[in-house]
């Protein structure tokens, strides 16, 4: 599954079904780095991670001494730490407006898909922010033919944010309108199609799109 050391000094513990953790491995594939990827149930996590991270949450990455337990936080640190290829854009306002982008996929697209998949939200909340992410998705379909990737020429950090959560949406119950969403579609074929994605794709994540 990705890309897989035995001996690494990188450890990185990971939930298969996780929209963060596979954002994370999608960049772990696209740098070819080799990790250790330990699949933890959250329900059940192991102790050394509890040890390790304070908020015993996934994902969790260990780089020898340093722990990050942050997604956006580790997608930063790892493009940084493996400059090649880059990640996010050289310049300053193109990075921050990167990092806005991804900001803005969390408070637009992220929160929804995470009420979505709770198994503490009520029937009626889940159906409303299904209706949401689809609409919203619909109502910015027209940007995705632009530019290959998302707002850019070349793949980001941002694709690797976006691309597990249109992954997700037949698991989700959410299915787009073909024809207003036809730039979508497009997109989620050339983003799918990276040998990176597929190795980022966890067991679970495959059964998610039979």
């Amino acid at each position: 599954m990705g890309v897989v050391a035995k001996h690494s000094s990188m450890i990185f513990y990971s939930n298969g079904s996780d929209h963060y953790s596979q954002r994370v491995r999608l960049v772990l594939a696209e740098k070819g780095v080799a990790v250790d990827i330990v699949d933890v149930d959250p329900r059940n996590m192991p102790e050394d991670l509890v040890d390790l991270n304070p908020y015993h949450s996934l994902p969790t990455l260990v780089d020898r001494d340093l722990v990050l337990y942050e997604s956006q936080v580790i997608m930063e640190y790892l493009d940084e730490r493996f400059p090649h290829p880059p990640l996010l854009p050289v310049y300053p306002v193109a990075r921050a407006q990167s990092r806005l982008f991804i900001y803005r996929i969390q408070r637009d697209w992220c929160d929804l898909v995470d009420i979505i998949v709770s198994t503490k939200a009520k029937d009626q909340v889940v159906e409303k922010s299904k209706k949401e992410l689809r609409e919203s998705l619909t109502s910015i379909a027209p940007i995705f033919s632009e530019k290959p990737y998302f707002m850019s020429d070349d793949f980001t950090l941002v694709d690797c944010c976006v691309g597990p959560i249109l992954w997700r949406l037949p698991d989700l119950g959410i299915e787009l309108p073909a024809k207003q969403c036809k730039p979508i579609l497009e997109y989620m074929e050339r983003i799918f199609d990276r040998d990176a994605f597929q190795a980022s794709l966890s067991e679970a994540e495959l059964d998610m799109r039979d």
